[in-house]
């Protein structure tokens, strides 16, 4: 095997076995929405369907990121589910007719878009993605 080969091999190696490291995700609504504090507890409920109210009876929306690496780090650190698990779930949730699941946005500005413009949604981004339009409500490692 020459020196480029055994190069490319250790790249790749690297790039399929070197954890992806990731900012703070935070969860976010509408700066002048209703929606004034949100625990752990009540973002993890909302995202499992569990519940679609805040403890002080406030109705809230959720936005979803699409499939990919920021949903699933998000829903991991949350729910400690994985991207099958919580695909399960919510198959179970929808079929049992329980809930439905958040909106999903197509892609990451849409979801901020949405969070901004709609008065009573919760949605999550990476850290850097929330500007002055959006209130942080709680922030997840």
């Amino acid at each position: 095997m020459n020196g480029y080969a055994i190069l490319c091999r250790t790249v790749l190696f690297l790039l399929l076995h070197v954890p992806v490291a990731y900012g703070e995700t935070v969860l976010v609504t509408a700066h002048n929405g209703p929606v004034a504090k949100l625990s752990r507890k009540e973002a993890e409920q909302l995202y499992l369907g569990h519940r679609t109210t805040l403890d002080d009876g406030t109705p809230v929306m959720l936005a979803d990121l699409p499939t990919g690496a920021e949903r699933n780090h998000f829903y991991s650190s949350l729910t400690g589910k994985n991207p099958s698990q919580i695909r399960a779930h919510w198959s179970r949730q929808v079929f049992t007719g329980r809930a439905l699941p958040p909106r999903e946005a197509a892609n990451l500005q849409q979801a901020q878009q949405w969070i901004a413009e709609t008065p009573g949604m919760i949605g999550y981004l990476p850290d850097t993605a929330a500007d002055g339009s959006l209130t942080i409500l709680l922030r997840l490692p």
